[in-house]
């Protein structure tokens, strides 16, 4: 059977309804044997069988006189045809190109080797009838260019494409026609230069260029137009610059407009981008309001890949929320963010976490921050900068830090300049390396050792901060030294014994004294703290000992898929030792004594001279006691399901972990035994849902009493050294707190799939690491519309009781997220008080829809003092991220909010 010629197509073997072998109906296909010389006629087909019907041609023509450098090679999948009278040659079904640099994919390909052109087409598929094996084009480093057919000259190298369609940087350009002109310009006629990746008709909006010039960096346009869902707008230029970048490039940031109650009108985010090097860029904008206020901040990233990276952010602001004419608030803040690949430095890491600055800074600044909820609602700010050190077989390791905790609501700020820690892992002073059998006892000693020191500025007001005298009258700092001896054992098989010793000593280079003198007001005693410069010590040590052991339980049923329920006790028992270092003779507790005047009696009280240290002081009082703690668990042994194939038992957790434990004080005078406590948890439904409680109980009797203060009658409590039990009581219950929580969403319930390559931060690539990096920074920038519903819900509640008054919490927080459709997503996050019956002022709705080159966002707080609103619709691009509309009703136009 001969093919069939239509037109410059053959019909091949593989488009037959009975599928012959080549070998053994070898007469009957009529195929020539490879071995025979080809015909030569004037035209020539050029075909071989492949076993598995699928088949290739290949060609590679002869460097012509006229100086080619390279061959042109080419190859098909289907057939391929050579007419050797015009030296043209087809190419069908998947075919391939390539010559020098170039390479083609293409549907069809014709080579003409007289005129040095290849034409490339795609193919309709008979079945579906669309348009199938575009032409795919790639020269050099350059992207690929997809189009609808192509014309290259192969000895100079120009090409010329019908509706191309390309991409670089998040810019597209399709439809039209696109002709290379040299190997830095080609020039474009009615091409669309759109952040859409739809290709040409189907792109939503762009920009028509009906002619223009396109570089390496830039088009150079003349005429254009503005083009939305195929319908043009009466919006054009006659010429135009678009950008192309390939690198970083500086330019002008675009700002919003809008309107605030109290500050007027403002021209929002005005700034410049630097883009210094592929390391480092700079972005400094500014925000200036109509009434005077304005606001400015600068942002410098900066990145050394395999090495670290991170990001310095300064802001700046001067508001007048008052009347006209007031001072301005002045206000500053630091964030810094650095980290190092954990890679680049074995042994050593290095990583900066800063946020600080004034306490009203994110209160009188919200548009900084895009009115983010949680920061404009947050309490303090906290810094850390650290340094680690582990030096390489050896114990020892050391960490360096530098901390900052503000407490905004106090206007207060904590630093410690800095603190260290040095720590030497534990080690058995008495085993040796080169030990045969087992250990002796002496050989399970250990020993460690750990050293911190720290200087520290504690609760000191803002103003104050940087006072000349602060650091020398308020600075503290101390050493503590730590060291653990213990001894681990198993005696009679079923008993784990433990024993030890912990000595810590501190060194400080200031204490203090107390005394008291008579106040103005009669009869006020007013105490006075000195601090007392040199250099102190005080030292104290434990002894403790303990023995455990596991008790199991197993009912077992004979009946149902429950195989058996079996339960784990964890009795403990342990002795703890600690002698009263308050006692005079080690001298760190003093007693101050007021001067008895008449009428007036003396006021006396006692006080550790290491009261104010930053490590403290040892404990007054003498323990010597036992202590007990009892652990519970209980599981359930369920048969396999039918459709587990394994067979393997299933074992369910029913109670994951039930505590009790209390301390009985044998050296105490009274009130030996501590209170009771008990703690426990869980999870149900699949360990979807974990549960939570805790609560504790006081073993002693205890009365109320009445007082008469003032004229008026209060309550007071007394313990009385006497057990509720005794009196046929059950102990009181002093506090409980019960929570549960947990998050479900639809892919829950779905085998979980493994991550693909890039998809995880040990896989990303440097692309991925840059883009994650945006996302954080705007974390409404990222919707995942692949999840179709999530709900996160935490249940607490709280009870104190303090006998004459109690006081509880119920609340219910829930927080998820449901997507309408593919496009449509819903967030949400709002709690609720059960006791005051009312929806906090922490409740936030958003709304996003997916508008493919755009987003639309919709973010709502309903209630409470940041009331607002902010409606904002951006093109998805990072190029035109400033390109976006937006209607917004702060927080700060509340009586006006509708």
């Amino acid at each position: 059977m001969t093919p069939a010629r239509a037109g410059h197509h053959y019909i091949t073997v593989k488009d037959t309804i009975i599928k012959l072998d080549s070998v053994r109906d070898k007469k009957l296909l009529r195929i020539k044997s490879p071995s025979k010389p080809a015909n030569k006629n004037n035209n020539a087909r050029n075909i071989a069988g492949a076993p598995s019907n699928s088949l290739n041609a290949k060609n590679d023509t002869t460097p012509s006189a006229g100086g080619l450098k390279s061959l042109v090679k080419a190859v098909a999948e289907d057939s391929s045809y050579v007419d050797n009278d015009n030296k043209i040659s087809y190419w069908f079904g998947k075919a391939r190109v390539t010559y020098e640099d170039f390479e083609l994919d293409a549907e069809y390909i014709r080579v003409d080797e007289k005129k040095h052109l290849i034409f490339a087409r795609g193919a309709i598929d008979p079945k579906t009838r669309r348009y199938i094996g575009r032409p795919l084009s790639k020269s050099g480093n350059d992207k690929p260019v997809a189009s609808d057919s192509l014309l290259f000259d192969y000895k100079t190298k120009k090409v010329k494409i019908w509706n191309p369609a390309s991409e670089q940087d998040g810019n597209f350009i399709s439809g039209g026609q696109a002709k290379r002109i040299n190997e830095d310009e080609v020039a474009y006629r009615n091409v669309i230069f759109s952040t859409c990746d739809l290709p040409f008709p189907e792109t939503h909006f762009g920009i028509v260029i009906t002619k223009g010039i396109g570089q390496k960096k830039r088009i150079i346009s003349g005429p254009a137009y503005l083009e939305i869902a195929g319908v043009p707008l009466p919006l054009g230029v006659p010429f135009g610059f678009f950008p192309k970048p390939d690198s970083r490039s500086s330019g002008v940031i675009l700002p919003t407009f809008g309107e605030d109650q109290k500050l007027g009108f403002y021209l929002r985010n005005l700034g410049y981008y630097i883009g210094l090097n592929d390391n480092l860029d700079l972005t400094t904008m500014a925000t200036l309001y109509s009434k005077g206020s304005y606001e400015i901040n600068t942002n410098a990233r900066y990145l050394k890949r395999y090495k670290y990276g991170g990001s310095l952010t300064l802001s700046y602001g001067s508001h007048n929320y008052g009347l006209a004419g007031d001072p301005a608030v002045k206000d500053f803040n630091i964030a810094w963010s650095h980290t190092q690949d954990p890679n680049a430095n074995p042994g050593t890491t290095f990583s900066a976490s800063v946020n600080a600055g004034t306490s009203s800074f994110y209160r009188n600044s919200p548009g900084q921050n895009n009115y983010n909820l949680t920061q404009l609602t947050q309490n303090n700010l906290r810094s850390s900068i650290s340094y680690g050190k582990t030096w390489a077989n050896s114990p020892f390791n050391l960490s360096v830090s530098l901390g900052h905790s503000q407490d905004l609501t106090q206007k207060t700020v904590t630093l410690e300049l800095p603190t260290f820690s040095f720590n030497m892992a534990t080690l058995s002073p008495f085993d040796s390396k080169d030990r045969v059998g087992e250990q002796k006892w002496y050989q399970r000693i250990t020993v460690g050792y750990s050293l911190v020191g720290t200087n520290k500025l504690s609760n000191v007001p803002e103003a104050e901060l940087f006072k000349a005298n602060t650091l020398t009258k308020r600075l503290q700092n101390g050493l503590q030294h730590q060291i653990p001896v213990a001894f681990n054992a198993t005696f009679l098989k079923y008993f784990q014994f433990n024993t030890g010793a912990n000595y810590t000593e501190r060194w400080y280079m200031q204490s203090i004294r107390r005394r008291f003198d008579r106040g103005t007001t009669a009869g006020q005693v007013l105490p006075v703290t000195d601090t007392v410069a040199g250099f102190v010590r005080n030292g104290e040590y434990t002894l403790n000992a303990g023995i455990s052991t596991k008790i199991y339980g197993t009912i077992p049923f004979k009946k149902g898929n429950i195989k058996a329920i079996r339960h784990v006790s964890t009795p403990s028992i342990s002795f703890n030792y600690r002698p009263d270092f308050g006692d005079p003779s080690y001298g760190y507790y003093r007693t101050a004594v007021s001067s008895a005047t008449v009428p007036y009696p003396y006021y006396a009280q006692r006080y550790s001279i290491f009261e104010q240290s930053v490590y403290g002081g040892p404990s007054a009082g003498k323990q010597a006691g036992i202590g007990f703690s009892l652990d519970n668990t209980i599981e359930a042994k369920v048969k396999a399901k039918s459709t587990d194939t394994s067979g393997v038992d299933r074992k369910i957790p029913i109670l994951q972990g039930l505590t009790i434990s209390t301390f009985y004080n044998f050296a105490a005078d009274s009130l030996k035994l501590s209170n009771i406590s008990l703690s426990g948890h869980t999870a149900i439904l699949n360990q979807k849902v974990n549960i939570n409680f805790s609560g504790s109980f006081d073993p002693y009797v205890t009365r109320v009493r009445d007082s008469i203060s003032n004229g008026q009658v209060t309550n007071y409590i007394r313990r009385i050294n006497r057990y509720s039990w005794q009196d046929g009581k059950f102990p009181l219950l002093q506090s409980f707190s019960f929570s549960m929580s947990g998050s479900l969403n639809s892919a829950t319930f779905r085998p979980k799939a493994v991550p693909p390559v890039g998809s995880t931060m040990q896989t990303m690539d440097p692309n991925q690491a840059q883009r994650l990096a945006m996302i954080n920074s705007d974390p409404g920038a990222y919707i995942d519309f692949n999840i179709p519903w999530n709900i996160a819900i935490n249940y607490s509640f709280n009870y104190n009781n303090q006998i004459t008054s109690s006081s509880s919490s119920n609340t219910v927080m829930l927080s998820g997220d449901v997507s309408l459709t593919s496009k449509w997503k819903i967030q949400y996050n709002s709690s609720y008080d059960l006791k005051a019956r009312k929806i906090t002022d922490a409740t936030s709705f958003a709304i996003y829809r997916d508008l493919h080159c755009w987003d639309l966002s919709v973010q709502w707080l309903p209630f409470g003092f940041y009331k607002s609103y902010n409606v904002t619709l951006k093109v998805k691009a990072s190029i035109l991220q400033d390109l976006k509309l937006s209607k917004r009703s702060d927080y700060t136009n509340n009586q006006n909010f509708n």
